[in-house]
């Protein structure tokens, strides 16, 4: 599994910039989480994606608690719209979603005996 458009995402937001997208269970838009979100992001283009990136220990720590959420930008509503246009270099329209968070890939589990060696 991928771990999303995280480090290849087409542009960032700042987290103080995308207060407007929180509580994401409040907005009214097109909001995937979890699994739903992965599968979401998996299909398009990272180039294609706006990733919410923390601009300190305590949003980073915030980020990194939230699940993974893909938001749609056609479906945000227009005052929403132009706040994060005004913050990223290409038109607003050109990206196809917001990610909030990142997931975790799986690792293998590994057995403590597995270390007795070393």
């Amino acid at each position: 599994m991928s771990k999303g458009h995280f480090y290849s995402a087409g542009e960032s937001v700042d987290y103080g910039t995308a207060a407007c997208l929180f509580p994401v269970d409040e907005l009214d838009a097109n909001v995937f989480q979890h699994r739903d979100a992965q599968l979401t992001l998996e299909a398009v283009d990272g180039d294609a994606v706006i990733i919410v990136s923390p601009t300190s220990l305590a949003t980073g720590y915030k980020l990194g608690g939230h699940p993974v959420t893909a938001i749609r930008v056609d479906s945000l509503p227009v005052n929403i719209t132009a706040t994060l246009d005004a913050a990223v270099e290409d038109d607003i329209e050109t990206f196809d979603l917001i990610q909030i968070g990142r997931w975790n890939h799986s690792s293998p589990n590994h057995s403590l005996a597995e270390f007795t060696d070393a």
